[in-house]
């Protein structure tokens, strides 16, 4: 028995093993979801036929308990929550007005009572198929949750879905992206890409870059410089690669290039695993400036015949400054022929008006502290 073969016999059926445990997993979660819509459809039909208050939920929570002892997940509170989930979800442009009409007011999903004819069951089984195919089902009943309670607007609310199962968000990532208001950020970066990009790579890196970059993960003078901003992202990469978004990988800081026995310095390179380029960050402090594009020009040329393989698409550059006037913007990647963004960051998310008033400034706090010592 040759040992190569062997090896690879066995990576290729672990490699199955693993595959066909994800899409089991995602199998469950998604009967999982349509189990408790459909739960929240029941409850929510007998309150209304029935004038049942809102007691039946604790009522059902304490027999389903004592009855399956063993089952977890049917508390008051997750019922309520199922309730609301079947209220909420607008379950008919989804599935198409047709079958919804086939479904009836009397015929759960999941749950049925009597028999049924065999035409309606193949409905049934039908509009279960197309329910668990939907983004709903296929993240978390913990993210359903989450976005029940911190998006109300459905279109949004459909977007955050999407985007946890492109990226894999766990709850806490997806709690940190709604709280920065990522859906407003996407994508907005000033840039040049629909002429120097064909179509739907131009789409995709559009999509993939945002405006204004978070970063209120670091603490910073107020009088930094822009190697002092370069090393506190590097200190905190994980939370820097959160927030640039999913595919970024950390090729190096301050990384070398040396053109006609001139050494140049790129702040911050990336690889972006899913557009196949490289990614050029350049840091600034303080306002945009037109000059900042021919250099990050530049700096994308370089990279492009000394750094990217053939196989790799032309490098993109990413500048990040924190005030950016749009229409100097504009005119400065105009005539560029390298691929350029230009964005916003932010250190710390602005405090609302109301509070800015009643918070100490900085001066406040000092002489309060002096008067102490005094």
């Amino acid at each position: 028995m040759e040992i190569k073969f062997y090896q690879s016999l066995l990576e290729d059926i672990k490699t199955r093993i693993h595959k066909s445990q994800v899409k089991a997993a995602l199998s469950a979660n998604a009967e999982m979801i349509a189990l408790y819509w459909d739960i929240g459809k029941l409850i929510n039909q007998l309150q209304n036929e029935q004038g049942w208050g809102a007691t039946v939920t604790a009522r059902l929570a304490n027999d389903i308990k004592n009855e399956l002892p063993e089952i977890k997940g049917f508390s008051e509170r997750n019922l309520k929550f199922m309730v609301q989930f079947y209220k909420e979800l607008d379950f008919e442009p989804l599935i198409g007005k047709q079958a919804v009409s086939q479904l009836g007011e009397s015929n759960p999903i999941v749950m049925g009572f009597g028999k049924q004819p065999v035409s309606q069951l193949e409905n049934d089984i039908q509009i279960r198929i197309e329910f668990m195919q939907q983004p709903v089902s296929q993240i978390p009943w913990g993210h359903n949750i989450l976005l029940m309670q911190k998006i109300k607007n459905k279109e949004t609310r459909l977007w955050y879905m999407q985007q946890t199962i492109l990226n894999g968000w766990s709850r806490d990532v997806l709690s940190l992206m709604i709280k920065s208001n990522l859906h407003l950020r996407q994508g907005e970066t000033i840039n040049n890409f629909s002429r120097t990009l064909p179509n739907p790579q131009s789409d995709l890196v559009r999509e993939t870059l945002k405006d204004p970059y978070i970063f209120d993960f670091i603490t910073i003078a107020q009088t930094f410089t822009e190697r002092e901003l370069e090393t506190e992202l590097v200190k905190h990469v994980e939370k820097f690669l959160l927030e640039l978004g999913a595919g970024f990988a950390f090729v190096g800081r301050q990384y070398k290039l040396t053109v006609s026995n001139q050494d140049f310095y790129l702040d911050l390179l990336f690889y972006h695993l899913k557009m196949r380029c490289f990614i050029v960050i350049d840091l600034k402090k303080g306002d945009f400036k037109p000059e900042y594009s021919g250099k990050m020009n530049f700096y994308c040329s370089a990279v492009d015949d000394m750094v990217k393989h053939e196989t790799d698409k032309p490098t993109i550059g990413l500048i990040l400054c924190q005030t950016n006037d749009k229409v100097m913007a504009e005119y400065a990647l105009r005539d560029m022929n390298k691929s350029i963004g230009i964005s916003e960051f932010e250190l710390t998310r602005s405090l609302p008006r109301n509070l800015q008033s009643s918070l100490p400034t900085i001066e406040e706090i000092e002489n309060e502290l002096k008067n102490r010592e005094v």
